[in-house]
This record gives C-alpha cells, sequence and structure tokens, in this order.
C-alpha cells in the first residue's frame, strides 16, 4: 500500500509493475493471508495502524484477484485500466507536435517491441502492455539470477527509456505542466 501509493503519484509504469509483483507474490504465496501478513506486511517497519492498512490493502487485492478470476494468471481489472489509460495517452503523445524526445525513442523502441510481441504469443497487446511485460519479464530474470543476453539488456535499456520518458510525461500531465488535447 505505501509503496503503491508512492509509485502512484511519481511513476506510473513502476505502480504497474508493482502491483504486477504483488499479484505474483499472492499466487507464490497461494492467496494465503496467513503468509501474506508473516512474509509481506511483516517487512515493513511502521506503527501498528500502518500495519493494519497494508494487510487490508493486500487482503483486498487478493479478493479482487479471486473474484476476477486472475488467480492463476493476468491482472485485475484496476490495473489492466490503468495500463489502458497509459497506451491512450502514449497515442496521444505519439501525435503531438510537443514532444519529438518521445518520437525518436518510440522510433528506436518499437521493433523491439514488435519482436517481443511475437514472441510473447499476444500480437493483440498494445504498446504499452508489450513494453511494460518486457520489462517485467527481465526483472523476473534477474530475480531468478538468470542469465540474460547483451542483446536483450540493450532492448530492454532502450525499451526502459521509453517507459521512463511516457512516465515522467504521464506525472507532468496529471499535474497540469503538460498538456496533450485531443
Amino acid at each position: 500500500m505505501l509503496i503503491a501509493q508512492e509509485k502512484r503519484k511519481t511513476n506510473i509504469a513502476e505502480y504497474i509493475l508493482y502491483i504486477w509483483q504483488l499479484e505474483d507474490l499472492f499466487r507464490a504465496l497461494n492467496f494465503d493471508m496467513e503468509k501474506v501478513g508473516s512474509v509481506l506486511v511483516s517487512q515493513f517497519n511502521v506503527d501498528e495502524n500502518t500495519r493494519l492498512d497494508i494487510y487490508q490493502y493486500y487482503k483486498n487485492m487478493v479478493l479482487m484477484m479471486e473474484k476476477e478470476q486472475v488467480k492463476e494468471k493476468g491482472h485485475i481489472q484496476a490495473i489492466k485500466n490503468v495500463t489502458d489509460d497509459l497506451n491512450h495517452f502514449h497515442l496521444l503523445l505519439l501525435k503531438s507536435p510537443d514532444d519529438r524526445q518521445y518520437k525518436a525513442l518510440y522510433q528506436i523502441a518499437k521493433p523491439l517491441l514488435d519482436e517481443f510481441r511475437l514472441k510473447s504469443n499476444d500480437v493483440n497487446a498494445h504498446d504499452v502492455q508489450v513494453m511494460l511485460q518486457a520489462l517485467y519479464s527481465v526483472m523476473l530474470l534477474k530475480l531468478q539470477q538468470k542469465p540474460i543476453t547483451k542483446g536483450t539488456e540493450q532492448a530492454t535499456g532502450h525499451i526502459s527509456k521509453l517507459a521512463g520518458h511516457l512516465a515522467a510525461r504521464f506525472k507532468q500531465n496529471e499535474e497540469g505542466d503538460f498538456d496533450l488535447y485531443e
């Protein structure tokens, strides 16, 4: 909850990746709230009321995952909506004459995104889904201490720059410092 709230305010892409990570952690803990409490909630150095809030936040996520039938794979609808909103912003940004740097970053990343889309067998995934899934996949490989090829490192470096720029513009837009009009 604390991390999610902070990431939502500061970097929308990191927020989405964090929620995906929580979903996978809940799956790994078999949606057992006792384990969630002892493994996840206990790691926070906070007062008891905040610890209870975090526990309740996690419990609500677990309930959503169960209700929305994404216990084995997939994402809760709320995070899919955020991802779709970010993709909508991405498309507006590509049309905007106000950010040439984003378009340049996208031109570099687009073939990499297309390649990852094909490899993931999800040809209908939009750019932001593919971008975040690529970054998440590499993050999981690193956590598992599996080897990552130099080509994959370079590709995700380009994708990461694109995601970072997108997240920064999204934040600026939310704060009223960068406007996009349809």
